[in-house]
């Protein structure tokens, strides 16, 4: 439940309650994540593997079907093409601002190379999510960050990013976005920018205050007993989330509104970026729709037995927007130009952080 405090207490009082909370947290976090024996690794390489290769085989038609409508990326000028790219830059230099924020460093270099590494073979790597997060975190320490703390950072970052991305839907409400994508690229990058700016409000009101997140919770406790009336009930969810909210506020202390301005750009660049690909080809739904569409994708991105969501967000993401009013054609066509900035164009760049990072312990071993 809510903590006794009363709600209307200053924040900086209450991220300073939430620091002595949480002073071990990262260090537990990590001792929980000691590396399994080496024949059970094995194991469940193995098994991932099969899975993998078996969910490949699934999905490999809507892949496909996706990949093959390159031939058409002539739809594209040339300059929304560029205008993607920029958008999608945006977004992961949101990303980094976030991920440095986090860790409470002034380097650029580091935070940069290890996404770059990490992001890419999370996209490659059975699995890859947490495989992505083992290196940038080798990488990091490689640099000198400290161990604890750095399992602390990223673990608030991902708790960060993917809870705004559950709380994004709420923005779908056609009340708040009317009429159809913006011919123009800057009135679709000011769509997407509206959407992250009352995603920072929204978020800002459940970092600052217990109630409403106390509520959700609730609500969702309720819901879920509800639907799954012979499993053990869930009694505790309110106070989790509580506690969850309390560790990020422990982790970024007094920097987490440019946390969290910089976690509502990471999504709002992002969403902006797939608005284009549909109005680049001339496709207008409701943006609200094909918000509810980008955060489907999202989710679909987190399933683990393929790299990077592979073929489940390329067979949802189209459904969702043929759902929106999009036509067929066109959502595999604005499928395949917004994968391919946001997923393809990365793959490469892993090496360019590897690259990087062989200079920044260069840098460490001679400080």
């Amino acid at each position: 439940m809510a903590t006794t405090e009363p709600h209307h207490q200053p924040v900086g009082d209450r991220v300073e309650r939430a620091i002595e909370r949480h002073a071990n947290a990262a260090g537990e976090i990590e001792r929980g994540a000691a590396a399994a024996p080496a024949p059970k690794r094995l194991r469940r390489r193995i098994f991932w593997l099969a899975v993998t290769g078996v969910s490949l085989y699934l999905v490999a038609p809507s892949v496909l079907d996706v990949l093959g409508s390159w031939r058409e990326i002539t739809r594209f000028s040339a300059g929304w093409l560029l205008g993607m790219l920029v958008l999608q830059a945006a977004a992961v230099a949101s990303l980094w601002a976030l991920q440095r924020l986090a860790l409470h460093v002034r380097r650029w270099r580091p935070v940069i190379a290890s996404q770059l590494a990490g992001n890419a073979l999370s996209k490659i790597a059975p699995g890859g999510g947490a495989l992505g997060s083992a290196l940038q975190y080798r990488m990091l320490v490689q640099a000198g960050l400290p161990s604890a703390s750095t399992v602390g950072a990223l673990t608030t970052v991902n708790l960060l990013t993917f809870a705004m991305v559950l709380a994004l839907p709420v923005l779908a409400v056609p009340a708040l976005l009317r009429g159809g994508v913006s011919h123009d690229l800057l009135e679709t990058a000011v769509i997407g920018l509206f959407v992250a700016v009352v995603a920072t409000g929204a978020g800002a009101l459940l970092l600052t205050t217990d109630r409403p997140l106390a509520w959700i919770g609730g609500v969702v406790q309720r819901a879920r007993n509800r639907l799954r009336r012979r499993s053990e009930p869930l009694t505790e969810l309110p106070a989790r989330l509580l506690r969850e909210r309390d560790r990020i506020l422990a982790t970024l202390g007094p920097r987490w509104k440019r946390a969290l301005l910089a976690t509502a750009g990471r999504w709002g660049f992002d969403y902006a970026t797939l608005l284009a690909a549909l109005a680049a080809i001339g496709s207008h739904p409701r943006p609200g729709l094909v918000l509810l569409a980008f955060c489907g994708a999202q989710v679909l991105a987190q399933i683990p037995i393929t790299p990077g969501g592979l073929g489940f967000v390329e067979a949802g993401l189209t459904a969702m927007l043929a759902l929106a009013g999009v036509s067929a054609g066109d959502a595999v066509l604005a499928t395949f130009a917004y994968r391919l900035f946001s997923y393809w164009l990365p793959l490469p760049l892993g090496l360019v952080g590897l690259a990087l990072q062989r200079g920044v312990v260069a840098r460490s071993a001679n400080a």
